[in-house]
């Protein structure tokens, strides 16, 4: 979920994320309609997760007893970015299959991997939120794809999906489509080396 001036925090509600005085959590409140909701289901298929500390914790306080609104969410692996929590802190240790990493050669060693499922395919791994995670993942090369819910609205401030020290990379649209309330939902995967030209008039 991202503004059309790049911001990512708090789309969820209005004390999701109020660091650095953010005044508009929740703003994607108003954009749902019956197509955004379509795709936020698709969205929630059986995956593992890759989540930053702030965002595992808002999830370790709602989804282990909230599985009915989420199926696979608890089956899920969870492997959760903190170079501040332990192994055994009651967050990590009170959600089943959640796991704890620190390194970028971790992330990597968790993507070769391939997990896959009982059908043998193999298992999306999915970043929810996680806006610290997620420049990391791009200044490493380590995402294959982007799944964007563009909305149509500029907030002027708060934290954004790009930041300094994201590497150049081409992307090709995989998937589109637009909802009644103007959110472009676009589905990005990773296509080699930035081109460039000159374009003739």
């Amino acid at each position: 979920m991202i503004s059309l001036d790049g911001v990512i925090q708090a789309p969820g509600g209005p004390e999701e994320d109020t660091s650095g005085g953010f005044e508009y959590g929740g703003w994607t409140a108003p954009f749902g309609d019956e197509i955004y909701g379509k795709e936020v289901q698709k969205e929630m298929q059986p995956a593992d997760y890759l989540l930053g500390r702030k965002t595992f914790e808002i999830w370790a306080d709602y989804w282990p007893t909230h599985g009915e609104f989420w199926p696979g969410i608890n089956d899920g692996s969870k492997y959760v970015f903190s170079k501040t929590l332990s192994k055994s802190d009651p967050l990590i240790t009170g959600w089943e299959n959640s796991v704890l990493i620190n390194t970028v050669e971790d992330i990597k060693k968790i993507k070769s991997h391939n997990n896959h499922d009982e059908n043998s395919k193999v298992r999306d791994i999915q970043v929810w939120g996680s806006g610290e995670l997620v420049q990391l993942l791009l200044q490493n090369d380590l995402v294959d794809e982007l799944r964007l819910k563009i909305h149509p609205i500029i907030l002027g401030k708060g934290k954004k999906l790009f930041g300094y020290g994201t590497i150049p990379a081409a992307f090709s649209l995989e998937e589109s489509t637009v909802t009644t309330t103007g959110v472009i939902i676009a589905v990005y995967k990773r296509a080699g080396k930035v081109s460039t030209g000159t374009i003739e008039v």
